[in-house]
Formats: structure tokens, C-alpha cells, sequence
């Protein structure tokens, strides 16, 4: 038993095994860092380890409170739903656990300085910010809000940094699409575009983004693109995943209700106030197969 919770973070999961692997040494960094907690880390579908077994390894090493940390850019399904629903089974698992759920990472301005290390990274070095648009990509989700914060972080981004431009287009489930967000770009006006993928590690959809992008870059003449990298495994993540673990031991999640569809009524998701939340189908991640089980009463805000 230790006198602090130990730390279990909670990944999305993918058929990459670049991307699962990188998630793997995450947790394992962030256990040497923190060698006076338990720290272990498992993903919600497509990657082992699964959530469940990282739990069983905590209660192995005679843990019986732990924080959970999404580790995940926005809150979307899984972290609203999926994750939930999972810690909660996992109670039902081990009887006499307890564990406090964390928020989020988000536009966290340690992130927004490694995108713009990201951006210059990838942009001609004779470049000028004043003359380059960046075209930041999420994931995309059937969540406005999700969608929203990707908005913020775009916006978030573009202030104060001189860039010509911050848009936003998303890889699945959201419009714009990436040939539709550069499209955008080149109707602004935009002759040198760098697509920053907004995801936390390598995988099949920032690969897709990748793609897609070459694909409307070989169609186009007198513009410039280049594609920036994932923010990956940074000391800066490493200092903001301890912070959001921080947070949910001290009870502080300051976590915003205020457009999340489940509590509010938006234009044409009236009828997801006071749904259930149950674990959802992700059509876009290839080989994508939930086998989560029937859910929980209600998000977790």
C-alpha cells in the first residue's frame, strides 16, 4: 500500500505498433521519473495492454487507490464514456479499489510550444511565419465539443505567434476533411502550408493525414506543403500527464460542462441529454473493434 495513489494511465489504443509502442515507453518513462508510485499504463481496444490488465497488475503490486489519466487530446467518447465505463467494471473486478478519474490533457500551452516546435520542424527554414498557414488536424468525433476543442487549440496556437493563418480540419467522422481543409487554405490565399497533425503519437490516422496531404500536394502547383510530426513522447507531455495526476488527487478537475452534449441541449443532438454512455463503434480506425461492454449510467464530468 503506498501512501500516495498510484498513477494508471489510459490510452486509446491502436493497430500501429509504432504508436502502441511509443505509448508503452511513455508509461515506462513516467514510472522512472516517479519511482515512489505504482505506474501503469493500458489502452481501452486495439493494443495490449488492455485497461483491465493494468489495473490487475496495480492490485498485484498491492494497489488499492489509484488516479486514472486519459491520454487523450479532447474529450471526446472515449474519454466521456469508454474509460469510464472500463474503471468502473474494473471496480466490480477488484472489490476494495478506489480510484479518482483525471481530465484531459488539452490545448495545454506546454503542447502548443511543442506544435510550434513542430511547425518549424517542417517548414522551409527561409519560410516566414507571416507568409505560412498552418492546418492543425484532429481526429475528429461525432462530439461537437470534442470538435470544438480542436477549434480552441488551433486558436490558441495562432495568437501571438505570427502565423498567416491556424484552420482546423479533422482526419474521420468531422468536416472539414484534410483535402477539404487545404482547399480552405488555398482559397485563403495560402502558398506555404504546413498540416500539423494533432495527435500525441504515430499511428494509421496521422499516417492517413500524412498521406491524404502528399496526395492533394502532387495536384497542386504554386503552393508549398509540408507535413509536421506527431507532438510524441516530449518532456513537455511527461510534465502535464504528472499535472493532470496531480489534479485528480487534489479533487481538482475544473472540468468544462458547459457544451457537452450529455448535459446540454445543441442544435441537433437534443436527444443525447442524459444518455447513457456506452462504449461507441470508431468506423475510421482500421481493424476498429470495441469490445467494451454495456457502459455506464452516465459520463463521468
Amino acid at each position: 500500500m503506498t501512501a500516495s495513489p498510484a498513477l494508471l494511465i489510459a490510452g486509446h489504443g491502436t493497430r500501429d505498433e509504432a504508436g502502441a509502442d511509443a505509448f508503452r515507453r511513455f508509461v515506462e518513462e513516467l514510472g522512472r521519473r516517479h519511482p515512489e508510485l505504482p505506474v501503469a499504463g493500458g489502452f481501452i481496444e486495439l493494443s495490449p495492454p488492455p485497461l483491465g490488465d493494468a489495473v490487475a497488475e496495480l492490485v498485484e503490486r498491492g494497489v488499492r487507490r489509484f488516479a486514472a489519466v486519459p491520454l487523450m487530446l479532447v474529450s471526446a467518447g472515449h474519454a466521456k464514456g469508454d474509460i469510464p465505463a472500463a474503471l468502473s467494471r474494473e471496480r466490480d473486478r477488484h472489490p476494495g479499489i478506489s480510484y479518482a478519474y483525471g481530465r484531459p490533457l488539452g490545448p495545454h500551452p506546454a503542447l502548443l510550444r511543442v506544435l510550434e516546435r513542430r511547425i518549424a520542424e517542417a517548414a522551409d527554414p527561409s519560410w516566414d511565419r507571416a507568409e505560412t498557414t498552418v492546418l492543425l488536424v484532429g481526429r475528429g468525433s461525432t462530439d461537437p465539443d470534442a470538435n470544438a476543442e480542436v477549434h480552441k487549440a488551433a486558436r490558441l496556437l495562432w495568437e501571438g505567434r505570427g502565423y498567416a493563418g491556424v484552420e482546423t480540419a479533422f482526419v474521420s467522422l468531422a468536416e472539414p476533411d484534410v483535402p477539404g481543409g487545404l482547399e480552405r487554405c488555398a482559397r485563403l490565399g495560402a502558398r506555404r502550408i504546413v498540416v500539423l497533425p494533432y495527435f500525441l503519437f504515430t499511428g494509421i490516422l496521422p499516417e492517413r493525414v500524412r498521406r491524404q496531404t502528399g496526395e492533394w500536394a502532387a495536384e497542386r502547383t504554386g503552393i508549398e506543403v509540408r507535413s509536421a510530426d506527431v507532438i510524441g513522447p516530449e518532456p513537455e507531455l511527461l510534465d502535464l500527464v504528472w499535472e493532470r495526476y496531480e489534479e485528480a488527487v487534489a479533487g481538482d478537475l475544473r472540468m468544462n460542462c458547459d457544451s457537452c452534449v450529455y448535459r446540454i441541449a445543441l442544435p441537433s443532438f437534443e436527444d443525447k441529454v442524459g444518455m447513457p454512455q456506452r462504449p461507441h463503434f470508431h468506423p475510421d480506425d482500421d481493424g476498429h473493434h470495441h469490445g467494451h461492454g454495456h457502459g455506464v449510467p452516465s459520463h463521468a464530468h
